[in-house]
């Protein structure tokens, strides 16, 4: 193993982050997420994902502006650290790994739900745990192995995507596989009404909307691996936005334009249902095999991303070093095999109890509203240090800076009040802020404090050899 100065491998290209990013945030939360979604809010979840996926669009070309002038391993936790303080990058690094194994959780829990389609009587903890020792066995192979591996997994489950909503619009409008009877939209509406239970559902739906998008901002934890970043990053995060507001919108549109939404339950993924409503019944084990890969796949973006963050925090000297060391493939192995052990929490859960989807994706929503936040924080505090001539030369603007920010904040805000409000979620805010200080606890037990502020002007001066963000585009311009 490489234990000094280890250096990532910049292997990842364009296509492999737009599609990981793509793999991590089209998983658990549309294909089964959306049905105790679409459960709360009826076909005004529509509104909810659409109203989210505005604030998700500001949140990443915030945190596009830092990354394309500053790409670096570790990403938000980096930028909090420089621009917040060395508690929040801490805090930031360690809440990102904490709220992705919390997340790859809920995805080897649903590869237990999604395998007793075809083996009814096994228990969900066996294939639990199976998924979770594939995806780890995964992780070791070299960065553009992986990037290869995650860019067909998540283009299986796109093309899937893709097909239904091609079809399922066919038999909305011209009665493909309805026998000729076009099936209308009508749908939405007649089972109560677009709201059927209120703008009061449309809120309490909003937890599990946002645990859906979740994943989309990886492509700023793969800054550090990506041959070219400027390029890269731009055309993704641009393109990976639409085009999951367009999966998750024109997705849901189908299934409740076809289906009534009071049909579907905890039977499974509405996905599945709507396949079989559609007349493809030989499809039905087709489709769970899809949406299977598509939990494996968001669980393997999940491990890369955990692993990439501890080495971050490692390189910060804000976790043990040996999370630092590399392999002799450029992977980050020990903090690989740490984050698989504390995943194996997930398996147990599964063994003890039935509700864990609910209990993880509530945690999960709270870790990735304080990383968004700390990302529109870094921004705006990235953006006060410069002077109207270094603005002008950012490669990668936020749109309507600094209300943008503001509105986005308060999104987040608002929604970690819903989290309080309704039972059901509201064991986020108990395990949440209380992750958040014990590590703040340990931070000061440890002394990091201290030692950090005694390497500040060293600290300080290395991160000034990593080019500046001020004068990166102007550096790349000249070039």
């Amino acid at each position: 193993m490489e234990q000094k100065q280890p250096q990532l491998h910049r292997g990842l290209e364009e296509r492999h982050i737009s599609l990981m990013s793509l793999g991590a945030a089209i998983g658990v939360g549309l294909f089964l997420g959306s049905a105790s979604a679409i459960e709360m809010a009826g076909p005004g979840i529509l509104l909810a994902y659409a109203l989210s996926g505005v604030v998700m669009f500001f949140i990443m070309r915030a945190l596009g502006e830092m990354a394309v002038d500053h790409p670096v391993a570790g990403s938000f936790s980096r930028y909090a650290y420089q621009y917040l303080g060395p508690l929040a990058g801490y805090l930031t690094g360690w809440n990102y790994w904490f709220l992705w194994v919390v997340t790859c959780i809920a995805e080897i829990t649903a590869v237990g739900i999604y395998m007793q389609f075809w083996f009814p009587d096994t228990p969900r903890w066996v294939w639990a745990l199976a998924a979770l020792m594939v995806m780890t066995l995964v992780n070791f192979l070299a960065v553009k192995a992986y990037g290869e591996f995650e860019f067909w997994f998540a283009f299986i489950k796109i093309v899937t995507i893709v097909a239904m909503i091609v079809i399922g619009f066919g038999m909305i409008a011209f009665g493909i596989g309805n026998g000729g009877v076009a099936t209308g939209i009508s749908n939405l509406w007649k089972h109560g009404g677009f709201f059927p239970h209120g703008i009061s559902g449309v809120l309490m739906s909003l937890q599990m909307v946002m645990f859906a998008y979740l994943g989309i901002e990886m492509i700023g934890v793969t800054a550090g691996e990506v041959k070219n970043p400027q390029k890269s990053l731009t055309k993704a995060i641009n393109s990976v936005f639409w085009r999951i507001l367009i999966f998750y919108v024109g997705a849901l549109f189908v299934i409740m334009s076809i289906y009534p939404w009071n049909e579907i339950g905890e039977k499974g993924s509405p996905f599945v249902l709507t396949f079989e409503k559609i007349g493809i019944h030989a499809a039905a084990g087709i489709i769970n095999f899809v949406v299977l890969t598509a939990a494996l796949s968001s669980c393997n973006s999940g491990i890369f991303s955990t692993s990439r963050m501890l080495f971050n925090l490692a390189e910060q000297q804000e976790a043990p070093q040996a999370f630092g060391r590399l392999t002799s493939r450029g992977i980050p192995g020990v903090a690989l095999i740490v984050t698989a052990v504390a995943m194996l929490v997930g398996v147990y859960l599964n063994y003890v109890s039935e509700k864990v989807f609910q209990w993880v994706t509530s945690v999960a929503t709270f870790g990735a509203i304080w990383t968004w936040a700390m990302i529109l924080l870094s921004q705006l505090k990235f953006r006060k240090q410069l002077n109207a001539e270094q603005v002008k030369r950012l490669a990668f603007k936020l749109p309507f800076y600094p209300y943008s920010s503001y509105i986005s904040l308060a999104f987040l805000l608002a929604v970690v009040a819903l989290m309080a409000y309704f039972p059901d979620t509201r064991i986020a805010l108990l395990v949440g802020p209380a992750w958040l200080l014990l590590l703040t606890a340990v931070y000061f037990a440890k002394g990091m404090h201290r030692r950090q502020h005694s390497r500040e002007s060293e600290k300080t001066s290395r991160l000034k050899n990593e080019t500046p963000p001020q004068t990166a585009s102007l550096d790349r311009r000249r070039s």
